[in-house]
């Protein structure tokens, strides 16, 4: 998350001795000397590997399958002039290496000069750029890069001894390694698998400097992660110097991509919701030759959309933001400003942008490196309690709800909105009503939460509003007004014994106008502000313990849920298109989140319209219904939200949620796992959604479907290639006899299944 600090200095120690021979460089008049000492203080950097040839320990294993026995090191190669040296970061999966190089008297500079995919063999960069691009105080400024590259269609090593800083850019002082970092407090609940936490892996920090006497200093950092093709990359500005400084502006990331490799890189940030993504394609007027094929920057690029103030969408063929050079500039910037003021010795920190190299195009297989990444580096998101969502929120309503929930092996009780909870209350005897309730629930071992209407379309009078005319009235959380807010949202979670909170109208990314507000200056700095102090408050809920369902992407910020993709006027439609358009939303929704990312709605009771037609009450009236909900919600491993009064209104309804609760738990490991995508429900024929998991016993476990009226007998091809099997299967159906079916060469079985009519099945595979 952004934030300002004090620092005691303007380096830590370790570079001390660099940044001196850095400063020399510029000094004496052979830069031969200083630029040789440059160079062998890198290579006695604690936590580097200095090497004669670089090793990037290409892994034989498919990461996808079994974890690569490679680890991630830092490696530097000095040339044999001592003039220049390469820094190399890699995992056996993915390199990244930095050219440390200048030939003229400026002083040492560094920039990005390869990106390889070590699977494929592929290289994703160039030319060289700069590695961060600034506006400090109106004026644009680099950090890095090289200058001298005769022509940007590839790189050539044999140029290096031609390239040389630029004279206005921000010079490299040196470097330092450390362990990756924990973002968030986190230990696994909630059938959460143990994951390794903060990720195991390698951070490299390079250190740069102003040219000029204005003290401004930054650091940017990349992190690589073992068993991932997956790098982060942050950036910390410093001003070291007297004198404010205002960084209007700042792209942490520019990429000049391979012309063949720009469908096979993916960019993310953890600075992203609504419609914000920092990830921009722009024309490169430096790369000026046209090829024929396929254009694949042209399903990426982005150009601006002035209705909301520039979040981005994609452009429209043959849209273009600037004439001249082909789409392969790729960045990571603030879509709507930065507009941060720095006094001196204050600090800020950028927002974290993720960079996945895949192997291929194939979707399937870039989604599951989607879902590794969140597995890894937001683990929380693995977290996958089995709630209800309850109507009504008085005592007897509350405990008559934990009785049926502890009954069933439900988990969690959200008091969702039109419930009459109310956190913002101020009544101590609501307080203590509700801390009696949470307590009996919390005696029947259910964790207990409500939901809340936080700062998008919630006034809270003209004085804390945002100043926009985007949205409805909302709070604007850069006002005065969040202070007194956040702290007693925390005092009543912490009072009553909250576990969960689901925050509806989380910051959406609206600007704010004005300049009153305690937190920011103006628009310019506004959104930065509002989504800082959003980030804030799910940190301050994953410090104290509690669970967070946010309709948004904040993931990388503590949240654990959001809408798997549904429309909320499905839910006013009949009873069964209800059923097979829920199965496509978690069939669309699952290829880049994970199954616990997402939640569903079952409408219990009449949710928005429809009236009885699209309602589950009475329940004992319409358990077909009802079991089609719970059998693709619980086999996808999607909760749902099972919004309502009750769970269950007689005996046999009673028996139906048990039992299908006790399957989802005997199978939860392999549920809760990746699915693949075998057949989109269509309405027309058989659809099937397969877990896998070769770390399990059970490798996977395919769901298959029936919506027709009548049974049917179909052979069903599974791919196994992600079960980690190879040649044969122990396959059973439901809980059947295992069987023995042979894969053919590629990692496919044939099986032959009977389901009937608007029914389903289940294939376990050992």
């Amino acid at each position: 998350m952004s934030m300002s600090m004090k620092i005691p200095g303007s380096f830590p120690a370790i570079m001390m001795a660099v940044a001196v021979t850095a400063a020399a460089a510029q000094n004496e008049p052979d830069g031969r000397a200083a630029r040789a000492r440059l160079v062998e203080s890198l290579l006695q950097t604690n936590g580097v590997k200095p090497v004669a040839q670089f090793d990037e320990q290409p892994a034989p294993e498919d990461w996808l399958i079994q974890p690569p026995g490679t680890r991630t090191t830092v490696q530097v190669l000095a040339a044999k002039d001592q003039q220049s040296a390469q820094i190399m970061l890699a995992n056996g999966l993915i390199s990244r290496t930095f050219l440390i190089a200048d030939a003229s008297l400026v002083a040492p500079a560094a920039a990005t000069m390869s990106f390889k995919n070590l699977r494929s063999g592929a290289q994703f960069v160039r030319s060289l750029r700069p590695e961060v691009l600034m506006t400090v105080n109106g004026k644009e400024r680099k950090v890095g890069g090289l200058v001298g590259q005769p022509v940007h269609n590839y790189f050539d090593q044999a140029w290096i001894a031609t390239l040389s800083g630029d004279a206005n850019s921000l010079g490299f002082v040196g470097c330092e390694t450390g362990e990756v970092a924990a973002t968030l407090p986190w230990q696994p609940r909630y059938a959460a698998p143990d994951t390794p936490w903060p990720p195991k892996g390698k951070r490299l920090t390079l250190h740069f400097k102003s040219r000029a006497d204005d003290g401004l200093q930054v650091a940017v950092h990349y992190e690589m992660y073992d068993g991932l093709p997956l790098l982060c990359k942050h950036v910390v500005v410093t001003n070291g110097g007297s004198t404010e400084l205002m960084l209007d502006q700042m792209s942490t990331e520019i990429l000049a991509v391979a012309h063949d490799q720009a469908s096979r890189i993916w960019l993310g940030s953890d600075y992203t919701f609504n419609s914000m993504t920092t990830t921009r394609w722009d024309s490169d007027p430096l790369y000026t030759t046209f090829s024929e094929g396929r254009d694949a920057s042209k399903d990426l690029r982005y150009v601006p959309n002035s209705t909301l103030d520039e979040p981005w969408k994609k452009a429209a063929p043959g849209e273009h933001a600037h004439s001249g050079g082909a789409r392969y500039l790729l960045s990571s910037r603030y879509s709507q400003g930065l507009a941060k003021s720095l006094q001196p010795g204050a600090a800020f920190t950028s927002f974290r942008t993720y960079e996945i190299l895949h192997d291929t195009d194939d979707a399937e297989r870039q989604g599951l490196a989607r879902r590794k990444m969140f597995r890894t580096v937001a683990p929380w998101t693995q977290e996958n309690p089995v709630f209800m969502h309850l109507r009504n929120s008085d005592s007897e309503s509350i405990r008559r709800a934990v009785d049926q929930c502890a009954a069933t092996g439900f988990e969690m009780i959200i008091l969702t909105f039109g419930s009459g909870f109310n956190m913002e209350s101020t009544d101590r005897k609501y307080w203590e009503r509700i801390k009696a309730d949470f307590d009996y629930a919390h005696g029947k071992g259910i964790r207990m939460g409500g939901y809340i209407l936080f700062c998008s379309t919630a006034s809270k009078g003209p004085l804390h509003d945002a100043k926009q005319d985007v949205y409805p009235p909302s709070l604007c959380l850069g006002s005065e007004f969040v202070d007194g807010y956040f702290k007693h949202l925390y005092d009543f979670m912490e009072f009553v014994g909250q576990d969960i909170i689901e925050t509806d109208g989380p910051y959406h990314g609206y600007p704010c106008a004005a300049t009153q507000h305690k937190y920011h200056r103006g628009r310019d700095d506004s959104v930065r502000v509002q989504w800082e102090m959003m980030a804030k408050f799910f940190h301050g809920c994953r410090q104290r313990g509690i669970f967070v369902n946010a309709p948004d992407d904040y993931f990388h910020q503590g949240a654990t849920k959001t809408g798997m993709g549904y429309r909320e006027e499905n839910w006013s439609l009949p009873r069964d298109y209800q059923v097979v358009i829920g199965r496509q939303n978690i069939y669309d929704g699952t290829w880049h989140k994970l199954p616990s990312m997402g939640w569903m709605m079952t409408p219990l009771v009449e949710y928005h319209g429809g009236g009885p037609a699209a309602t589950l009450e009475p329940l004992k009236d319409h358990l077909a219904a009802y079991g089609a909900h719970l059998a693709q919600n619980f086999g996808s491993g999607v909760q749902s939200c099972y919004r309502g009064p009750r769970l269950y209104d007689a005996e046999e309804t009673k028996l139906l949620v048990k039992a299908t609760v006790a399957w989802y738990k005997k199978y939860r490991a392999i549920l809760d796992s990746d699915i693949i995508h075998v057949r989109r429900p269509d309405g027309q024929d058989i659809d099937c959604m397969m877990h896998v998991n070769a770390a399990l016993k059970q490798r996977g476990l395919a769901m298959v479907y029936n919506p027709l009226a009548e049974p049917v007998q179909r052979t069903l091809r599974l791919p196994l290639y992600y079960t980690g099997l190879t040649d044969t299967a122990q396959i059973r159906e439901q809980e059947g006899q295992l069987k023995t079916f042979k894969l053919d060469r590629g990692f496919n079985v044939s099986v032959p299944v009977t389901i009937p009519a608007n029914s389903h099945t289940w294939l376990v595979i050992e």
